[in-house]
């Protein structure tokens, strides 16, 4: 990998601004924020990478809110555009027996209007250009079909300069039908460098069950390195080319508190450490790490760990 680039990550999608319920059954919200490749871009910094985001906001005071946040974090946001027309989404986390849920008021927001020529132009295209890694997910394919279309581009424009291309597979049904969902993410498993998948999402997705053969079906459609992540059994790691072979990361050790962003912070650590020159087994090892400190306090962002954090977390590992 180009390790003259100026970025290490790029990430594309959408932010939001959170409401997370402190107490399940009371009316108690604690405002923070969210969006999947938002957290991401927010972790790999947090682990020491140069991370930038790549997308669209209201120009409201929910959008200023999240760029003086990017700002504070280090994130880049020269790409940033402000839409005066369409709003900054929201969306709210309830947590009951069955863990937590998601409600979204995002319809018709300003994310969901990029597309593609949006990327042509200097500062998107700059970004692209000087990035060691792209993430995407499927939540960004699935706010609208031009953000949809938008993703794609974004990872042939990547790739085509020279950067890594992974892809979180972040399924939501809420916002997107099975089938549409089915045929995106596909598509985008046979363009990435790297499948970021968990169990849940991909039985959903596909029907499969097992991790072996959730695997085997993502290098199938073209993945080249799968990393499966599996919550609390940690996470399993295969490399097309490896006659089969996998190997485990185990996970570490953690009070749970909201698992809100827990992913997102998996994806930006190991892909921060990916970019610094880790190979993708310790990379997958800090990311549990840094994953496991995340679980133990409310909201996407609040609890995303820094690097001296993980490394004490790193020690307690048996």
């Amino acid at each position: 990998m180009n390790s003259t680039k100026a970025f290490d990550l790029v990430t594309l999608g959408e932010a939001m601004i959170e409401f997370n319920q402190t107490t399940s059954g009371e009316r108690q919200f604690l405002q923070g924020f969210g969006g999947d490749t938002s957290n991401a871009a927010i972790a790999a910094a947090r682990a020491g990478a140069k991370s930038a985001y790549l997308t669209r906001l209201g120009a409201d005071t929910f959008g200023d809110e999240l760029m003086a946040l990017w700002q504070a974090e280090g994130v880049d946001t020269q790409a940033v555009v402000r839409d005066t027309k369409h709003p900054t989404a929201v969306y709210f986390v309830t947590h009951g027996k069955t863990g937590h849920q998601f409600s979204y008021l995002r319809k018709d927001s300003a994310a969901s209007h990029m597309t593609p020529d949006w990327l042509e132009q200097p500062a998107p295209q700059a970004l692209l250009q000087s990035t060691k890694w792209l993430l995407v997910s499927g939540i960004s394919m699935a706010i609208s079909a031009n953000a949809c279309d938008t993703v794609f581009a974004a990872m042939r424009q990547a790739q085509a300069a020279g950067a890594q291309v992974a892809l979180d597979s972040n399924l939501r049904l809420k916002l997107w039908p099975l089938e549409r969902a089915r045929a995106c993410i596909t598509h985008a498993v046979s363009m990435c460098d790297l499948f970021l998948p968990s169990l849940e999402d991909m039985t959903a997705l596909t029907g499969l069950k097992t991790p072996e053969e959730i695997i085997e079906w993502s290098h199938q459609q073209g993945a080249k390195t799968v990393v499966l992540k599996l919550g609390e059994k940690g996470a399993l790691i295969s490399q097309s080319g490896q006659s089969g072979q996998k190997s485990h990361a185990p996970a570490f050790q953690a009070k749970a508190i909201d698992a809100t962003g827990a992913g997102d912070c998996f994806c930006g650590n190991l892909l921060a450490r990916l970019a610094a020159g880790d190979d993708v087994a310790t990379a997958t090892s800090y990311a549990n790490a840094a994953a496991s400190i995340a679980v133990e306090g409310f909201g996407a962002v609040n609890p995303l760990p820094k690097k001296d954090q993980v490394k004490v977390r790193q020690s307690t590992q048996p």
